[in-house]
C-alpha cells in the first residue's frame, strides 16, 4: 500500500526515533520501509543484546521488538530494559504471531505498553506508533514543566529564604544598634562626668595630703583630741592608700569607658557602601562585650582566648555586619566550650584550659584576609557539619536557638563581602570556622 502521510500530519516531532528488533530480515526491511516512507528515523537490531547495546548508547523514543528471538527472546530484552533507569521510561511494544492472552498479559506485566500481531497492517502500525510516540512525547513535556515548575519553586523558595534572613538581619541589627548605642550614650555621659571629676579630686587630694604633712611638720604634738583622732583613722594608712584608691577608680572608670566605645565600635550602623575599617577593632570589640562569658565561676576557670594578629591592611566592608559574625562565632564557641566542661571538675578542666584561638593573616597572594576562630570544645559530627548553615537548622535545645545565627554569618560573608566561610571540626576536637575576605 502506498502511503501518503507524513511525520507532520501524524502531528509528532520530527526526530522521532524508532529502534526495530526482530531476527527476521523480511520482517525489519518491511517494518523500516514503512515507517521512513512517513519520515520517521529508524535504526535496525537483529538480536536482543544488540538492541541493548544500540539503547543505551542511542535511546530511541520508541521500540519495536520481537517476542521469539535466538539469544535472550523479546521478553528478557524488555525485562533488562525496564531494570535499568537510564532506559525504563522508552515505551516497548512487542510484535508477534502469537496472540494469546497469557503472552500478551505476560509482556505487559514486563512493561511493554502495547502488542502489534504479525503479519502487521500498516495502519494500524502506525496508529499504534502514533499514539505512543504521543504519549511519549506528553510525558517528556510534562516532566519538563515539572522539572521546571520544581525549579521555580526552589528558586523562589531560596529568595524567600534569603529575604527572610535579610529582613531578620537589618532588623536586628537595628533593633541592637539602636539598644546598644542608647546604652553606650548614657553610660557614657556620668562616665565621662566622673572620669573628669576624678582628675581634680586627685588633685585635691593631693593638696590636702601636702597640707596634712605641713601641719605635722610644724605642729608634731597636737592636743589629746586631735591626736585620738589619728588614732581612730589610722591617718597614715589612709594617707598611704588613698592614692591608691583614686587609681582603682581611674582604673574601673576607664574600663566602662572602653566598653562604652567597644558598643559603640560593635553597633555602629552601616551605610549603603562600604568604609575602610580595621578588622582587628571589630574582634577586640567584640571580645571586650563577650567578656563576662569569659570569666572564671565556681564551675570553671577563665577561658583563654589567644589572639594571634598578622599585620591586616584596611578593608572595605560593613563593619557593623561583619561584627555580627564574628559575634555569632565567639558565642557558638562559648556555647561549644561550655557543653564540653559539662562533667568535668574545675581541676580537669585547668588541667586542659577552654580556649579560643583567634588568628589573622594574609593569603599568599595578598589578595584576602584569613580570619579563624577555633575552639577546643565539644566539636561536630560530620552529619551537623553538612547543615551547620542551612536556614533554621540549629541544635540548641527549644527556646534556646533559631537556626538563624550562621546562615546569616555567611549570607554576611558571601553575600555582603564577596567572601567564604567555612567549618572544620571533629568529635571531640573542637571547631574551626574560616572567614576568606577580599581586600
Amino acid at each position: 500500500m502506498n502511503y501518503k502521510t507524513d511525520i507532520k500530519t501524524l502531528h509528532l516531532p520530527e526526530d522521532s526515533f524508532i529502534l526495530v528488533v526482530d531476527d527476521t530480515t523480511t520482517n525489519l526491511e518491511i517494518v523500516f520501509n514503512t515507517l521512513t516512507n512517513v519520515g520517521f528515523n529508524v535504526t535496525t537490531e537483529n538480536n536482543g543484546e544488540s538492541a541493548i547495546k544500540q539503547v543505551e548508547y542511542n535511546p530511541p523514543d520508541l521500540i519495536l521488538l520481537d517476542v521469539v528471538m535466538p539469544g535472550i527472546d523479546g521478553f528478557e530484552t524488555c525485562k533488562r530494559l525496564k531494570q535499568n533507569s537510564a532506559t525504563c521510561d522508552i515505551p516497548v511494544i512487542f510484535m508477534t504471531a502469537d496472540s494469546d492472552t497469557d503472552s500478551k498479559v505476560k509482556g505487559l506485566n514486563i512493561g511493554a505498553v502495547d502488542y502489534i500481531t504479525k503479519p502487521f497492517h500498516e495502519e494500524e502500525l502506525l496508529a499504534r506508533i502514533k499514539t505512543h510516540l504521543q504519549l511519549r512525547n506528553l510525558t517528556k513535556n510534562l516532566e519538563k514543566r515539572v522539572i521546571e515548575r520544581t525549579a521555580a519553586l526552589s528558586r523562589a523558595l531560596k529568595d524567600l529564604q534569603e529575604s527572610q534572613l535579610q529582613l531578620v538581619q537589618t532588623e536586628k541589627m537595628s533593633a541592637l544598634g539602636e539598644l546598644v548605642a542608647g546604652v553606650a550614650h548614657e553610660i557614657n555621659n556620668p562616665v565621662s562626668f566622673i572620669h573628669g571629676n576624678l582628675q581634680h579630686a586627685s588633685a585635691y587630694f593631693q593638696d590636702m595630703i601636702n597640707i596634712i604633712n605641713l601641719y605635722q611638720q610644724h605642729y608634731p604634738n597636737p592636743v589629746t583630741e586631735i591626736k585620738e583622732e589619728i588614732a581612730g583613722i589610722d591617718l597614715k594608712y589612709m594617707l598611704a592608700d588613698l592614692p591608691n584608691l583614686i587609681s582603682s577608680m581611674k582604673e574601673g572608670v576607664q574600663r566602662i569607658r572602653d566598653i562604652s566605645i567597644s558598643l559603640r565600635n560593635f553597633s555602629r550602623a552601616d551605610s549603603d557602601r562600604k568604609v575602610s575599617c580595621n578588622i582587628h577593632d571589630g574582634i577586640d570589640s567584640t571580645i571586650m562585650i563577650l567578656k563576662h562569658r569569659l570569666k572564671a565561676s565556681e564551675d570553671h576557670p577563665n577561658i583563654q582566648v589567644i589572639r594571634d594578629y598578622d599585620n591586616l591592611p584596611e578593608i572595605e566592608c560593613f563593619i557593623g555586619q561583619l561584627n555580627q559574625v564574628f559575634m555569632n562565632l565567639l558565642a557558638n564557641a562559648i556555647d561549644a566550650l561550655e557543653e564540653s566542661n559539662v562533667g568535668r571538675t574545675y581541676i580537669e578542666i585547668e588541667a586542659n584550659p577552654n580556649q579560643v584561638l583567634i588568628q589573622t593573616s594574609l593569603t599568599e597572594n595578598k589578595k584576602h584576609i584569613l580570619i579563624r576562630i577555633k575552639d577546643n570544645g565539644v566539636g561536630m559530627s560530620p552529619d551537623v557539619q553538612k547543615k551547620i548553615f542551612d536556614h533554621l537548622f540549629t541544635t540548641k535545645p527549644v527556646g534556646q536557638g533559631t537556626g538563624l545565627g550562621l546562615s546569616i554569618a555567611r549570607q554576611i560573608i558571601v553575600e555582603k563581602h564577596g567572601g567564604t566561610l567555612e567549618v572544620s571540626s571533629a568529635p571531640g576536637q573542637g571547631s574551626e570556622f574560616i572567614i576568606k575576605l577580599p581586600i
